[in-house]
């Protein structure tokens, strides 16, 4: 059992680190407007007027384009982690990332007299996400705290694998290097606290972080926001890590109780 805990316990702790530094946590395509054809770029672009070169040899000629709807846009591939969102370069080869922190909206938006839509949006807004103050009658102060989340989600994250560092080497201290009965029932005792600990500390993360995101996809910049998106593998790394955490957890106290009561 207390090696069960300990391959638990690294598992967990190696699904977090992973899941912490990679950018899947969410993944999915944003809406976005094609850009004017030229020399370079002759595919998913718009071509006015039949002519790929016309915005660049006749300015004072009013330009038109066949395509209507979703075919004037190209939904470009995203994905998402706790630092950084990189999305697919429309107009090179390769990705291009910006921070997501610097994406979460934070600043006190006040817009006065609001529109019979924008008084809907916030009434929607107030009742998906439990840390916004929408007040819709004159001005509409929002998001103030949505960046102080992601940073307590941040740094929840980080305890939580310090914790998972601190139980894994309590666990092994009690599997290789424990003296006697006592001592190895404290290191076990120890171990399954900090292990409990951080695996509390990774739900609340994980929670704070996808409320940030939702939060993020309905009111970030417009240049960044999803047309549609899903959980990716990080995000799932992240839960599967919480899970072996607490399954270590609980086979580090059945040991611990095991050995008390056999040595009763």
């Amino acid at each position: 059992r207390a090696l069960l805990a300990v391959s638990l316990n690294l598992m967990a702790l190696l699904f977090s680190t992973t899941a912490f530094i990679t950018t899947h946590w969410c993944e999915g395509t944003q809406r976005v407007p094609k850009p004017s054809c030229g020399k370079e770029k002759k595919t998913n672009c718009l071509n006015y007027s039949g002519n790929e070169t016309a915005n660049e040899t006749n300015q004072n000629v009013v330009h038109y384009s066949w395509e209507t709807g979703d075919d004037r846009f190209l939904f470009r591939y995203f994905h998402t982690g706790i630092w950084y969102s990189c999305e697919e370069n429309i107009n090179a080869v390769g990705e291009k990332c910006r921070s997501f922190i610097d994406l979460a909206p934070a600043s006190e938006k006040v817009q006065e007299n609001p529109t019979p839509m924008r008084r809907m949006e916030c009434l929607a807004i107030k009742t998906s996400t439990y840390y916004m103050f929408c007040s819709c009658q004159h001005k509409i102060p929002w998001l103030h705290m949505n960046v102080g989340v992601l940073w307590l989600s941040v740094v929840s994250e980080v305890l939580y694998i310090m914790l998972l560092v601190v139980g894994f080497s309590l666990m092994c201290l009690e599997l290789f290097h424990s003296s006697s009965v006592i001592d190895g029932l404290k290191l076990n005792a120890f171990a399954a606290v900090f292990t409990v600990l951080s695996g509390l500390l990774g739900m609340v993360a994980h929670m704070m972080y996808t409320q940030v995101f939702q939060v993020t996809v309905s009111l970030g910049p417009e240049d960044w926001r999803p047309h549609s998106w899903d959980y990716g593998w990080s995000f799932c790394l992240a839960w599967g890590s919480f899970t072996c955490c607490m399954a270590a957890s609980v086979t580090t106290l059945n040991s611990y109780t095991k050995t008390v009561i056999e040595f009763r």
